[in-house]
């Protein structure tokens, strides 16, 4: 559990905003509930009425908070968007650090969720009875948010990994879907020869894929125990992605493009990127962003390290979280139950979040929904099969947001110098180390 933590820790956390933050990317029916049983009086407070400030981003929950406003008429939901992540996490670490402002459910991404479990400043929702849906939820989702018996938020969403390819640009060269990440090159090399303006995918230094990737792959570079934290970059799983991820960079067949650039939407759409690793929220992006290909991607599996294997991990998602400085924390309990379980979920989900609710990702509607954007494949299968094998144990620093605001300042110098991937990852292991002594943990390597 996080226990003792030191004064210098406290005070290290109360001014993060400081920091330049950044982001990476995105059981019981609550309808029926709504927060009705457990310790806390969510009932009373419930009946009582009041107000609930609810800061995120997500668009998926103004449906939900009509609805809730509809089955409690004496609470009023009030949306804000206070920015996405580095934007939002500062401003909510800069009310916690001023005493007021905070609000009372608060989205947070499930990489960014130690900094604020860390510093005791979110709930311990298993006090409102939360650990009750242990087994709602998928394990990735699951245990990141989660430690021991504490449960510090509720997850809205996940992001299992798969595997998108432009079928179109395969099937005109001749190139076989990629079961294995030593295929993957394999491919990567016939597409560039044949069109050396065609790369397997782009990179440019991202720190939330490549951290995914190493989870694939077996890797657990982090450790955390109350403020003993271990970074560990020498580990078995990342010495698998960086051997085959260095082959891509030696011999130039990612392409030196950033994700969400323009650039990226044109390949993605002309057929010059022609493959995507990445989160199961990535359909809407495609449809939205990529429209003039349509019909032209599929997906499959994420190629896995060991032949054979079925391996996957997370790549994005969120939660919700109820700050220590809520005004209105039974409320805000019931509102955040209702928006993550039962029809709550269910209801984002029909709006186009990806679940993290097994009875969502189980339903056959949900399942035998055709995507025409991927020529009718029933892709949901894939994504519900990836969450099923999300590899166990992972977790974050505590100061991940941190971490990943100096990804480029180490790791990337892999994509534009001599630097390899190893020697970068070293780089970013010994910044993470520093960081964290210098912060009032115990960090070892």
């Amino acid at each position: 559990m996080r226990t003792h933590i030191t004064r210098r820790l406290l005070g290290a956390l109360a001014v993060v905003s400081t920091l330049a933050l950044t982001a990476t990317a995105c059981g019981s029916d609550a309808s029926d509930g709504g927060g009705d049983s457990g310790p806390k009086d969510v009932a009373a407070a419930l009946e009582k009425g009041g107000k609930v400030t609810v800061w995120a981003w997500e668009p998926t929950l103004k449906k939900v908070a009509e609805d809730f406003e509809k089955k409690y008429p004496k609470v009023d939901v009030e949306l804000v968007n206070a920015g996405t992540g580095d934007k939002q996490y500062t401003a909510l670490q800069n009310a916690m650090a001023a005493g007021s402002g905070a609000p009372d459910v608060a989205q947070v991404e499930y990489y960014a969720l130690g900094q604020f479990t860390i510093g005791k400043s979110v709930e311990d929702l298993a006090s409102y009875g939360a650990q009750k849906y242990g087994t709602t939820f998928t394990s990735g989702p699951w245990n990141a948010v989660t430690e021991d018996k504490a449960v510090y938020a509720l997850p809205m969403d996940s992001g299992p990994m798969a595997f998108f390819y432009n079928k179109k640009v395969f099937d005109k060269h001749g190139i076989k879907v990629p079961t294995t990440w030593d295929e993957y090159v394999e491919a990567a090399r016939a597409l560039h020869k044949a069109d050396p303006k065609i790369f397997i995918t782009n990179d440019t230094g991202d720190a939330g894929a490549t951290t995914s990737l190493i989870w694939q792959a077996g890797g657990r570079p982090y450790r955390t125990d109350g403020t003993d934290v271990t970074i560990d970059f020498g580990d078995e799983g990342t010495r698998k992605y960086t051997a085959t991820w260095q082959k891509l960079l030696d011999e130039k067949l990612v392409a030196p493009i950033s994700s969400w650039s323009d650039a990226w939407y044109k390949g993605l759409a002309d057929g010059s990127l022609a493959t995507l690793s990445i989160g199961a929220w990535m359909p809407a992006n495609l449809t939205s962003g990529v429209a003039s290909a349509s019909g032209d991607w599929r997906v499959a599996p994420l190629p896995q390290w060991t032949k054979g294997d079925k391996t996957s991990a997370e790549n994005g998602g969120s939660s919700l979280a109820v700050p220590k400085a809520a005004k209105n924390k039974e409320l805000a309990y019931a509102f955040t139950e209702f928006a993550t379980t039962g029809a709550g979920a269910s209801a984002r989900v029909t709006a186009g979040a990806f679940p993290a609710t097994r009875a969502d990702l189980e339903s056959k509607a949900f399942l035998d929904t055709a995507f025409p954007y991927f020529g009718g494949q029933q892709a949901n299968r894939i994504f519900a099969e990836s969450a099923r094998n999300v590899g166990e144990d992972w977790s974050y620093l505590p100061y991940q947001v941190y971490a990943n605001s100096i990804f480029n300042d180490t790791v990337g110098k892999a994509y534009v110098s001599p630097t390899t991937l190893t020697d970068g990852l070293k780089q970013w292991q010994e910044a993470g180390v520093t960081y964290g002594n210098d912060q009032g943990f115990t960090v070892n390597k």
